[in-house]
């Protein structure tokens, strides 16, 4: 059965489709019908036995493993849609719940690159729930059908998603509980997502931080500045610890 309706609208959640430049579109929201009962965020890092493993000698413990390459996080969360309840019941403006799932299956969707119609990405996506914010890229979805009504029409779905994005992200929205000094929490500044073709060294600059691309790229974890994943969220805004940025 789905989770309890929303009581305040005030806490609905949302998906909200992101610009390239890490912005909404104004234009391009879903609202969640009924709230998840939970979130599940899971941040990993690559990492990779010592070049020594295997030699002999005793390697358990935090020396057994060497951290490279980027780290990522990641979203599931389950959302459910039902035509048979308000307020799609009392004016029956839906009848078919894929008239609502359709909505969010738009999210894992390929689209033309901005600068390369020859390549595809599926669009940038913000979960927003209250004080929760999560951007990156729906790179799973599961649809399961629940309840029919008498003529064979699914009136009840549940939709199992995933969303991705290359980098630890605190998931805050602004604003909110948590924020830092500055009045922003961490990993809610807007992200900038790399087009095809795109380089890092490009996108600093576009912004006025070209000689500072090389900070950049070690706070995101980008291994090969050069190579960049076609839709990846960059954050922009951010150096490693104690480092301070050369550029402006």
């Amino acid at each position: 059965m789905p989770a309890k309706a929303h009581t305040d609208r005030a806490y609905e959640a949302e998906l909200r489709e992101l610009k390239p430049n890490g912005s909404e579109k104004t234009d391009s929201k879903v609202a969640v019908q009924f709230n998840p009962e939970t979130l599940k965020v899971t941040f990993a890092n690559q990492i990779v036995p010592p070049a020594n493993a295997g030699g002999g000698t005793d390697q358990r413990g935090t020396a057994a493993t060497q951290f490279v390459g980027k780290g990522t996080t990641k979203l599931a969360v389950q959302l459910w849609f039902d035509v048979t309840s308000a307020p799609y019941q009392a004016d029956g403006s839906v009848s078919d719940v894929r008239e609502l799932t359709k909505k969010v299956a738009y999210f894992i969707t390929p689209q033309a690159a901005p600068n390369n119609a020859d390549q595809q990405i599926p669009p940038g996506v913000r979960f927003v729930w209250g004080s929760f914010q999560f951007d990156g890229i729906m790179d799973s979805l599961e649809e399961s059908l629940e309840f029919f009504s008498a003529e064979g029409v699914p009136l009840r779905a549940s939709l199992t998603l995933s969303l991705s994005q290359q980098n630890i992200q605190f998931a805050f929205a602004e604003g909110a509980r948590g924020a830092g000094p500055g009045g922003a929490a961490p990993g809610t500044k807007p992200l900038t997502q790399a087009p095809a073709g795109a380089t890092l060294q490009g996108l600093a600059a576009a912004q006025g931080l070209g000689d500072n691309w090389q900070n950049i790229g070690r706070a995101n974890g980008i291994e090969n500045p050069r190579r960049l994943a076609p839709g990846q969220f960059i954050d922009l805004d951010v150096t490693p610890p104690g480092v301070t940025p050369t550029g402006g």
